[in-house]
């Protein structure tokens, strides 16, 4: 990232796009406290909950129980507020007499399970997700998402990076399009999705000119 520079406040709903290795993810995780910033400063207000890696703080060789207190403290809860979010957790991630065992015992779906409850028990005033994601079977993942809309409509600030349109014209109000780390531009959403798909359709029909240029054959090779 570099010469980053912005202001969220109460209400925004903003999108994060640009292509692979643009900067999203690594901008989502300087504002869920991951990376600290190496120059400059970043100032937060609030509550931070980030879905960008559900598993973190996570111990594989703690029970559920325990993880359900450890990630919740991460979140920002005292003990007594982790403790309390206990029963919710079970009931949401359905996972019963597991939460009892070691959680390096589970599934990969039950893992998620556990962390997914966890991470959204807690109501942020500033959500961060890196896509929309679903999360175990079909009626679980129906839950999920229902539950994501909810943390959703009551944040304050809320920040996901997607490459799905649908998904930024669906949940955001204001769309911050990153390039080479930079941002780009900063606004409305249809007039960044409009400038940005703009730029990847001249970016196409650039290469494509060129794949034209490479195999065309040359004087000789036409002679022969």
């Amino acid at each position: 990232l570099k010469n980053i520079s912005f202001e969220a406040h109460d209400g925004d709903r903003i999108g994060l796009i640009g292509n692979n290795g643009a900067g999203k993810t690594t901008l989502l995780r300087v504002l869920s406290r991951v990376y600290p910033p190496t120059s400059g400063v970043i100032e937060i207000q609030g509550r931070v909950s980030s879905l960008i890696d559900l598993a973190m703080g996570m111990d594989m060789e703690a029970t559920g129980y325990e993880n359900i207190v450890m990630r919740g403290v991460m979140l920002g809860l005292n003990h007594k507020q982790a403790r309390s979010i206990t029963e919710e957790v079970e009931a949401f991630s359905e996972l019963g007499q597991y939460l009892s065992l070691p959680i390096r015992t589970y599934s990969s779906g039950m893992l998620l399970r556990l962390a997914f409850a966890v991470s959204t028990a807690v109501q942020p005033e500033i959500a961060i997700f890196d896509e929309i994601i679903g999360v175990g079977d079909a009626g679980f993942a129906a839950r999920a998402k229902k539950r994501i809309h909810q943390l959703i409509q009551n944040s304050n600030i809320m920040f996901l990076a997607s490459h799905d349109n649908g998904s930024i014209k669906s949940f955001c109000n204001r769309v911050l399009w990153l390039r080479g780390g930079e941002i780009v531009m900063d606004g409305p959403p249809p007039e960044v999705l409009g400038a940005y798909d703009d730029a990847i359709a001249v970016a196409d029909e650039i290469a494509e000119d060129e794949a034209a240029d490479n195999r065309a054959p040359t004087g000789e090779q036409a002679l022969s």
